[in-house]
């Protein structure tokens, strides 16, 4: 599909780049079936055709997004200590997101988009 996340990460370097680089290393043991493009302006994972998940730079942190309000929701619990909005989680390359919200967090965006498209 492209190499979206790759030409991205390319822009990144330093701690920002290795926490971006684990959590799309996460994602694809999970979906290795993913590929690289863009969803959203975003690089993105995508999975069926949607937006799997995609995780960037921002001015004062790094933001994941899984691409729905509904699973940010339903992984409040192992989100505590994060910001979170409704679409978005906020973390630091200081203050990374642990594997098992991460793995939950692809896990439900995959389950989320196999119900949609079966």
């Amino acid at each position: 599909m492209g190499t979206a996340v790759s030409a991205y990460l390319s822009t990144i370097d330093g701690a920002d780049r290795a926490a971006l680089e684990r959590v799309y290393k996460i994602a694809r043991e999970i979906v290795p079936e993913a590929e690289e493009g863009t969803s959203y302006a975003m690089a993105a994972l995508i999975y069926r055709g949607k937006g799997l998940i995609a995780t960037v730079r921002a001015k004062k942190f790094l933001a994941l997004y899984p691409y729905s309000g509904a699973v940010v929701a339903a992984n409040l619990n192992v989100l505590a200590n994060f910001e979170t909005t409704t679409g978005s989680i906020h973390y630091s390359a200081e203050h990374q997101l642990p594997d098992i919200a991460l793995r939950s967090i692809v896990t439900a965006r995959r389950d989320e988009i196999d119900a949609q498209t079966c």
